[in-house]
């Protein structure tokens, strides 16, 4: 066996190990209300929120080049539509969260014809516009509480399940659900015909567009698509909360910059990326949450230390070192 073979047989076999672990991470945390604590599942359920959010960022800005900073706007919207369904037309928990993103993804339509009107920079202030528009008129919905926002009634969120222990634990697998989805999601899409095109685009749009890729349409599906999930995973977060406010809703900060901080630091343009980014954000939180202001500039230096030594991030700078693939990408030739 050549140096070569022995070096491709130890990376595949560290790839299994990384999968088989990763596997097994899955199984624990699918058992985790028999074993943590209320905390430790209200934790778990903001990583497995974030993860989804930054899974559809990445699959966004990784993948089409849409740098979007309005992903906010779906966020809330998705929390808003959740909580007209459920409180005035008194739809179950269950239905009104994804017709709240359905709802959403709609209402993404117009709003991308206009968005997509734009491009580079302008495509990425026209969403942080967008989605201050959708704060502005949330704030004068008065049967939504105004700018002050409204409380989900108690009566809907006991629906979910007769105890609190019960509802713990259908909630946390609403959040489990969500979290895993979203990977599977973008890695069974970038399985697809649609990966082919998506990783074309990413390497190189002009040539893409050369090989026949529609890559206005592409990109316009795909942004529709991060727009549907980034809403469920909306309507569940302010279902955890239960009430929701304009400016919490549509929050840049909270659900656009520190989504964008997870993917930049785990590695853009990859399914595994997010996934590391989400372990390093929420680390960080725990460590240095209580700083303040120096916690904010203590990831701003993080990120931009990440990008001077390797743009990739993390899981880019390993992966171009050692050639492991967690989520492998098969390559087909009928596009």
């Amino acid at each position: 066996m050549t140096t070569i073979d022995m070096q491709k047989t130890r990376t595949l076999n560290l790839s299994v190990a990384l999968r088989l672990m990763l596997l097994g991470g899955v199984v624990v945390l699918a058992f985790a209300p028999w074993w943590a604590g209320r905390a430790d599942l209200r934790l778990l359920m903001e990583v497995f929120s974030f993860l989804a959010l930054a899974q559809m960022w990445n699959l966004l800005a990784g993948y089409t080049g849409l740098i979007s900073v309005g992903q906010q706007a779906f966020v809330g919207l998705g929390g808003y539509l959740f909580f007209a369904l459920a409180m005035f037309a008194g739809l179950p928990v269950l239905l009104a969260i994804p017709l709240a993103a359905v709802a959403t993804a709609v209402v993404a339509v117009p709003t991308g014809w206009i968005a997509f009107r734009l491009q580079g920079p302008y495509f990425a202030i026209g969403t942080w516009v967008i989605a201050e528009v959708f704060r502005l008129i949330s704030a004068q919905v008065g049967a939504l509480g105004g700018g002050s926002g409204i409380s989900l009634p108690v009566a809907i969120a006991k629906s979910l399940a007769d105890s609190r222990a019960g509802r713990e634990m259908v909630m946390y697998y609403i959040a489990f659900t969500i979290g895993v989805v979203a990977v599977l999601l973008v890695w069974g899409l970038l399985r697809s015909k649609w990966g082919l095109a998506l990783t074309a685009i990413r390497d190189s749009e002009p040539a893409a567009e050369a090989m026949g890729v529609a890559t206005r349409r592409v990109k316009f599906g795909i942004y529709v698509l991060a727009a549907f999930y980034t809403s469920i995973t909306g309507a569940f977060i302010f279902l955890q909360k239960l009430r929701i406010t304009p400016d919490a809703a549509f929050s840049l900060n909270e659900w656009t910059a520190f989504v964008i901080f997870i993917v930049v630091i785990g590695g853009i343009g990859s399914i595994e990326g997010p996934v590391i980014g989400v372990v390093i954000f929420f680390l960080l939180r725990e460590i240095a949450a209580d700083w303040g202001t120096w916690y904010l500039i203590m990831m701003g230096g993080i990120a931009i230390a990440v990008m001077l030594v390797d743009k990739r991030g993390v899981w880019g700078a390993i992966q171009a070192r050692m050639n492991l693939s967690i989520f492998p990408v098969s390559k087909k030739l009928d596009i």
